[in-house]
């Protein structure tokens, strides 16, 4: 089957030129029993319109997962059918993004009554710890001692909590590429020294508008997880780093009629063991992780971060590769300021 016309987008999702495709045709693209094939066939026999979701596209050069494939003929060219291919990333990225809203907003709450009623009683005890401790047998002073210990141990844990707490942003025109640098220099040197970092660049993007330090926070995060990540599945692997820029992410804001765009997106990507599945749904919330030391505080502070600014966040993970992307706005569409939460 004949390739006659393609569209950048297409170029893009198939990870080949044009002229590639036009050469190789629908056969090179998938296996003789591909649902694609089917569709085709049934448009020959009766023509119309016809819609198969949930379709996989997989070859050395591309994967794709729940893909839509829209088929239709087209009534003044006989024999000739256009084919639309979607993956839905955007609706899982909104889905996604209304779970890490609601994860942020319970660690903001959180954080805040740590502050104010934890801390208090906590020093009230620890004073106490230490007047006992000077009047202890040797015995007692052991468990005075044990008693501080554990009360800085938490007021630690309010400490790395407070990080939630409502801050002002301050954002301005960002180039993503020089805070992926600054995040990729940082990874080589530090946590992710022996493993591969490899840069995916689209180097005509406009600048972000954001908070150079918490995205930078952001970024640091998941570069992070994606190495401990392979390093914990004892396996060789690489860390690549993305942008892209794509039209189609759009969020209603309530109550004004008007739309935040989200054209920028940044992935970082891992060929690690995956996201196990029954953690996936609870990615963002706090106090959820699979390592044996970890806080589960990571992720749950990029739900944050993201929410602040406005963004929005897409989870793509299988058994050797997982892709963390974030939708952001550019500088252009906010000029003055952080894009407003949207609200309940």
């Amino acid at each position: 089957m004949d390739i006659i016309a393609v569209n950048v987008a297409a170029e893009e999702f198939f990870a080949m030129s044009r002229q590639q495709l036009k050469q190789g045709g629908l056969r090179a693209l998938a296996p003789a029993d591909h649902p694609l094939f089917t569709l085709m066939e049934h448009l020959q026999q009766r023509g119309g319109s016809v819609t198969e979701h949930e379709v996989v596209f997989s070859s050395a050069r591309f994967h794709h997962e729940n893909v839509t494939i829209q088929a239709a003929d087209v009534p003044d060219y006989p024999g000739i059918i256009l084919l639309t291919f979607h993956v839905a990333h955007v609706a899982r990225a909104l889905d996604q993004q209304m779970t890490y809203r609601s994860a942020a907003r319970s660690v903001s709450g959180m954080a805040a009554m740590l502050a104010h009623e934890i801390r208090n009683p906590l020093s009230g005890i620890k004073g106490a710890a230490q007047l006992l401790e000077q009047a202890a047998s040797e015995g007692d002073r052991e468990l005075a001692t044990l008693i501080c210990d554990e009360v800085d141990r938490i007021d630690a844990l309010v400490d790395r909590m407070g990080i939630f707490g409502e801050a002002e942003l301050h954002c301005s025109a960002l180039n993503i590429h020089r805070l992926l640098e600054h995040v990729r220099l940082l990874a080589m040197n530090g946590f992710a020294r022996g493993i591969r970092i490899v840069e995916r660049y689209d180097p005509s993007l406009p600048p972000v508008w954001g908070d150079r330090d918490r995205l930078v926070q952001v970024l640091i995060n998941l570069v992070k997880n994606a190495a401990e990540a392979m390093r914990d599945s004892g396996r060789e692997g690489q860390i690549t780093l993305m942008t892209s820029y794509r039209p189609g992410i759009r969020l209603a804001e309530p109550g004004t009629g008007a739309w935040r765009h989200l054209p920028l997106v940044v992935t970082v990507r891992d060929t690690g063991p995956g996201i196990a599945p029954s953690i996936r749904p609870h990615l963002f919330e706090p106090f959820i992780t699979s390592k044996a030391n970890g806080s589960g505080l990571g992720l749950a502070l990029v739900g944050k971060i993201m929410d602040d600014h406005g963004g929005a966040i897409d989870v793509d993970s299988r058994p050797g590769r997982t892709d963390i992307s974030l939708f952001l706005p550019v500088a252009e569409e906010n000029t003055q300021g952080p894009a407003p939460p949207l609200g309940d």
